[in-house]
């Protein structure tokens, strides 16, 4: 599948018309809930949120949901007026939640990651395919500007011959969350790795091998992969990447660094946006030596993959990642989460 495969027709006259796109979210168990529905409402204009379906849990007490519209799924799944459908259910719910959006046609915005089940994920893809639908991953980082113009330089050649990887992230986990995600095999690496591995592949593509290691080292009385650590092998390259549940300040030390023969760039934090970089030879826009580069743009606000999913559905953009490489990357993250 290719990307040009999955694109509908351009429909720019109905967005032409002032026609906003009429979305519906399905399921508010996923952490990322409550942004994606203020990033939809925020978004007035391009897009008519007209509800959000919770089919098993509790309805949230959040400001992101005062005042929206209950669906049941029937009258989500069967009303064809609304076009798009983020899922963001709990992720053991994922998979079911968007099997059900595409066999009623929607395009589907599907938060990460995307269930442990590879061969259910692409059937899910192929026949959104066939129905001329993509499935968005939600992957956070993609739109980060800091990461992005650290794979550029990468891409560019202007850190010379590729040839490490460096990406973590430490987050402290309650206990009620630790229980939650100690139901996946890969544990924090599933949980938070598979957007680090989502930033790998993007650069370096599909790994020649993939060694997990996953280990309970916290005294929590749970059985959560909680320090885990996946190394990925290229013919010239290695990348590594490292998650854990333990630090307390773990948000203040995220990193992503790409280090080449001519120098690095290194992401740290992931926000506020930070990039430096670390040239022997000026390249690009880049100097020679050390420089600290700053960005206006927010690094999680959810809206860019909304802006570029109405692009796709109304003037038959061409998405960033198609569905070869989405799949390709859940194949990377499960090989990294011990399948």
């Amino acid at each position: 599948m290719t990307r040009r495969s999955l694109i509908l027709a351009p429909s720019a006259a109905a967005w032409a018309n002032g026609k906003p796109i009429r979305a519906a979210v399905y399921g508010t168990g996923h952490a990322h809930a409550m942004g994606k529905i203020q990033a939809l409402r925020s978004l007035e204009g391009r897009y008519s949120l007209v509800g959000v379906c919770e089919p098993l849990l509790p309805r949230p007490k959040h400001q992101a949901v005062e005042g929206v519209r209950w669906l049941t799924e029937r009258e989500m799944l069967d009303d064809a007026s609304i076009e798009l459908i983020a899922v963001e259910s709990r992720v053991q719910e994922n998979l079911a939640y968007a099997r059900a959006a595409v066999d009623a046609g929607k395009f589907v915005h599907l938060d990460k990651a995307p269930g442990e089940d590879l061969a259910a994920f692409g059937r899910i893809l192929h026949d959104a395919g066939r129905r001329q639908r993509i499935v968005q991953l939600g992957y956070q980082w993609r739109y980060h500007p800091a990461m992005n113009a650290a794979i550029e330089a990468a891409r560019k050649g202007w850190l010379g011959e590729v040839h490490h990887v460096r990406a973590s992230i430490d987050k402290p986990i309650p206990a009620a969350e630790r229980a939650q995600l100690a139901l996946f095999r890969g544990g924090m690496m599933f949980e938070l790795g598979c957007h680090l591995v989502d930033r790998v592949t993007d650069l370096l593509g599909k790994p020649t091998r993939v060694t997990a290691y996953l280990w309970h080292h916290s005294s929590a009385p749970d059985k959560l992969a909680d320090n885990t650590k996946a190394v990925l092998e290229y013919p010239r390259a290695m990348a590594e990447i490292h998650v854990a549940a333990m630090d307390p300040n773990g948000n203040s030390y995220r990193t992503f660094a790409i280090t080449g023969t001519n120098g690095s760039m290194t992401v740290t934090p992931f926000a506020p946006l930070r990039l430096a970089s670390h040239l022997k030879e000026a390249a690009g826009p880049y100097p020679a030596g050390r420089k600290e580069h700053t960005f206006a743009a927010e690094a999680r606000s959810y809206t860019p993959d909304f802006l570029e999913m109405a692009r796709v559905i109304r003037e038959g953009a061409q998405p960033s990642y198609s569905a070869r490489h989405d799949l390709m990357t859940q194949e990377v993250l499960l090989k990294a989460c011990g399948f």
